[in-house]
């Protein structure tokens, strides 16, 4: 069985940007619905470093963890306020800070993604952009490394390099052992399906989300688990639609992540990010994911 986690971003992000749910809050309910664990934001107001930046005040989060059950199973980097093509300096030193943060809280695995939109800046061809994130990608993973710290790339619709050839191209050359894919199953769908906001033409797979796990072979480090209706949200990313609300067939994505892709991770990790109902959807993901674990992890 695969241990449950959900993303806390969820809760602060979208329609809840003006009335966010505050980790102690959100970990009560999480604790009370049988999680595992938690993916957790470390975007304001929930773990940010500089939210957290005393010892006295890392051990109150530990704490707070600790009294609710909570394991960590991936914490997403706030690296959002700098693009990481333009500012890649101003970028990279955001990700240290994370690295040092994470150190001190005894986080396992980061998740981040490219850094910058889907639009080649002036100048700089299609290769040239692959290259750049590659590199920056090779220096995250050294970087992580020295802390213990496993990296996982999530790529979507609203970061540059998100088509399906191109996603593996990137993992392969960045051939570091700490380096892995985060395979979120709706925004799969958008890459191999929809091909949505593809510089390159062409890319979709006839198989679809299949044909990409099949591609993505004992690359993938974790999983975020939720529905796509086939559509972006209103921020340009793939709309985060809990299960059953959607397209996607999980009698045929779950074996293909187990069985083509030899996902191994001990994690299935929810993501409602942007849901507008994300709150009151909780549960019934929660549910679906656990029958889920009974039919295809036990």
């Amino acid at each position: 069985m695969k241990k449950v986690s959900i993303g806390s971003w969820a809760y602060i992000m979208g329609a809840f940007g003006d009335n966010p749910i505050l980790l102690p809050e959100l970990f009560e309910k999480l604790n009370e619905l049988g999680f595992d664990g938690v993916s957790l934001g470390g975007f304001k107001p929930h773990a940010h470093p500089d939210l957290f930046n005393t010892p006295e005040k890392r051990a109150g989060l530990k704490k707070l963890l600790t009294d609710n059950n909570m394991e960590v199973a991936d914490f997403a980097a706030d690296l959002w306020s700098v693009d990481s093509i333009k500012q890649n300096k101003e970028w990279l030193d955001l990700f240290d800070n994370n690295m040092v943060f994470m150190s001190q809280m005894g986080f396992k695995t980061v998740r981040i993604d490219s850094g910058a939109p889907p639009i080649l800046p002036e100048g700089m061809s299609y290769d040239a952009a692959k290259d750049f994130v590659k590199e920056m990608f090779v220096k995250c993973a050294k970087r992580a490394a020295q802390e213990g710290i496993d990296v996982v790339w999530e790529f979507e619709p609203g970061f540059i390099v998100n088509e399906p050839k191109n996603i593996i191209e990137v993992v392969d050359d960045v051939n570091e052992s700490n380096f892995s894919l985060l395979v979120d199953t709706c925004h799969a769908h958008m890459a191999a399906v929809e091909g949505s906001r593809n510089i390159e033409e062409g890319c979709k797979l006839d198989g679809g989300v299949v044909e990409f796990c099949e591609m993505a072979k004992d690359k993938i480090g974790l999983v975020h688990l939720i529905d796509s209706d086939g559509t972006l949200n209103e921020t340009e990313t793939s709309t985060h639609a809990p299960f059953g609300d959607g397209v996607m067939d999980f009698d045929v994505v779950i074996p293909a992540l187990l069985d083509k892709a030899r996902y191994k991770g001990d994690w299935w990790a929810i993501d409602l990010c942007e849901w507008p109902d994300a709150w009151n959807a909780t549960a019934r993901c929660k549910a679906f994911v656990d029958e889920i674990n009974e039919k295809y992890c036990k």
